[in-house]
Formats: C-alpha cells, structure tokens, sequence
C-alpha cells in the first residue's frame, strides 16, 4: 500500500466521499450530454508519476 501511494501524485488513497462525488455528478443533470467516456478517479496515477525514468 505504501508503494502505491508512494507513486501517487496526491500521495494519498481517494476517500468513499470522494467517489460518491463523481457518482452524484454522473446521476445529475449536470452531466446529461456527457456519453461514453472513462474518468480515472486515482490520484494522477495514470497522468504519471513523480518517478523518473530509468536509463537501462
């Protein structure tokens, strides 16, 4: 768990409130002309990471 935090731009995990945010956001109104699309709820862990690259 810390490995993963540790790479996490936020460095922490996301909260259940955090996610149930989204959720609501997804039911409401405000997101009808939204379709089709992938929202990563992670911290910037996709984005990258802090790390850099190594030279092998």
């Amino acid at each position: 768990m810390r490995a993963i935090v540790a790479d996490t731009p936020l460095k922490r995990f996301g909260t259940p409130e955090e996610v149930a945010s989204l959720a609501v956001m997804l039911a409401s109104d405000e997101s009808t002309y939204m379709t089709g699309t992938d929202i990563p709820l992670d911290g910037g862990l996709l984005a990258g990471t802090v790390a850099a690259p190594s030279r092998a």
